[in-house]
């Protein structure tokens, strides 16, 4: 499998550079048109269907700055992966809000990269549940940067989180393109004893022979116990030197609150390395 289509959220230029310089990366080396999509951050649909007069001149106004906001992330996308030489690439405005949009159009999208939002930001323009919402709604994998990150690659050295679980097979799979390129991809397991989809024998010599066929470097590190897995794996990703976490995102919807498994949830809330999740 390769990726050929890689959508990009776009927000500040300050919070999204180095996002959109991982992006326009993975879609030079997978020769994939990379589409950069910036959100209104509110459905004008809204005011029709309240009855509200989009022509009221406050509303007016606040409108034309979220459409000119939206045009000038649009606007910086292009000009960055225009001087990165990206072999295809498309900018597009769309209304809405971003949890919805992303994930709709990341439909037909086979990697979306957006960022982990930053609640220490004072106007955040996505909501603080939008990389869980995304990775729950779009049935694509979703390769999320945490706030600060500021390496322009990623997926050299990789860790993948194993518990043989359909969810965890899925993000290895929807991670291969990466994996193929990657110096070292290790594999981690955690609590095998108590994991019903695990060989405990056979403890990730089937995942490692799976990724060699691949021809992918794989290292099997021994198996780990620990209660609070979310936290040791953060811990022994830092001290691999990892630059990428693939592992399967637990949880599932119910209205717009989320159920999310305690590791996904610290994963997802506290990790300083990229993460690439599928569900």
């Amino acid at each position: 499998m390769s990726y050929k289509t890689i959508l990009v959220h776009l927000d500040k230029k300050s919070i999204a550079e180095h996002r959109v310089r991982i992006a326009a990366n993975l879609a030079i080396a997978e020769d994939a048109c990379l589409i950069g999509v910036a959100m209104i951050g509110i459905s004008t649909l809204t005011f029709q269907q309240a009855h509200i007069d989009e022509k009221d001149p406050v509303l007016a106004s606040h409108l034309k700055f979220l459409h000119e906001r939206a045009a000038r992330f649009v606007r910086e996308f292009e000009t960055e992966v225009k001087r990165m030489d990206a072999p295809s690439y498309e900018g597009r405005i769309v209304d809405g809000e971003a949890n919805q949009g992303i994930s709709l159009l990341g439909r037909v999208a086979d990697l979306i990269v957006i960022g982990r939002t930053n609640l220490e930001e004072k106007s955040p323009i996505v909501a603080p549940d939008f990389p869980e919402y995304v990775m729950m709604n779009s049935g694509r994998p979703v390769l999320i940067i945490p706030p600060g990150y500021e390496k322009d690659t990623v997926g050299n050295r990789v860790m993948i989180c194993w518990n043989a679980s359909r969810e965890s097979i899925r993000a290895v799979a929807d991670a291969i393109p990466i994996l193929k390129r990657a110096e070292l991809v290790q594999v981690v397991m955690y609590n095998v004893d108590n994991e019903p989809d695990v060989n405990a024998e056979l403890a990730g010599s089937d995942i490692a022979l799976y990724l060699a066929r691949h021809g992918i470097n794989v290292e099997v590190l021994p198996p780990q116990k620990n209660k609070h897995i979310g936290t040791a794996l953060l811990e022994l990703g830092k001290q691999q030197s990892t630059d990428l976490l693939v592992m399967g995102g637990y949880g599932h919807t119910r209205f717009r609150e989320f159920l999310l498994g305690g590791v996904t949830r610290t994963v997802l809330g506290e990790s300083d390395i990229p993460v690439l999740m599928s569900h």
